[in-house]
């Protein structure tokens, strides 16, 4: 297996990182949830993934967002959904990412989202028999999700 590299080069005493690997989680989800938190305070990017686990908060499908059926409200976009499973998986590197901020030593109530992205992770192959002799292929496709904190004042 390859080694996988963080995309944004950092400095590493006024910057926080973690990196998830091999989550089941949509891509497709994973790429609208880091676009919509990107830049993000740290407080209210995990606020927002709150809100969205509790079926409150609209993720905007801006990319992927073709046969996605519209939500009611002012959310700046008309196509969205609420990725609990993929939100639930980010906010676990988003807290490990902090954590890292404290062991540094940097002041957590002044973090934002430098950096956050999703990768095409592998793809665990496994197959279905049916009949006749036939298999159909069962696939399940990981992402790799890197975070990037930045201390600002």
């Amino acid at each position: 297996m390859s080694k996988l590299g963080y995309k944004v080069e950092a400095d590493p005493n006024k910057t926080a990182r973690a990196m998830g690997r091999a989550l089941r989680i949509s891509r497709k989800h994973a790429i609208e949830i880091c676009r919509e938190i990107n830049g993000m305070k740290l407080n209210d990017a995990i606020a927002y993934l709150n809100r969205v686990i509790e079926l409150k908060q609209v993720v905007p499908f801006k990319r992927h967002g073709k046969d996605v059926p519209h939500k009611k409200g002012k959310y700046g976009w008309t196509a969205g959904r609420f990725p609990q499973k993929a939100s639930s998986e980010i906010l676990k590197v988003l807290d490990n990412a902090k954590k890292n901020a404290e062991y540094k030593g940097l002041n957590t109530e002044k973090l934002r989202i430098k950096h956050i992205s999703s990768n095409k992770g592998f793809t665990i192959k496994r197959y279905m028999p049916r009949a006749f002799g036939r298999a159909s292929p069962k696939f399940q496709e990981t992402v790799h999700i890197q975070v990037i904190l930045e201390e600002f004042h």
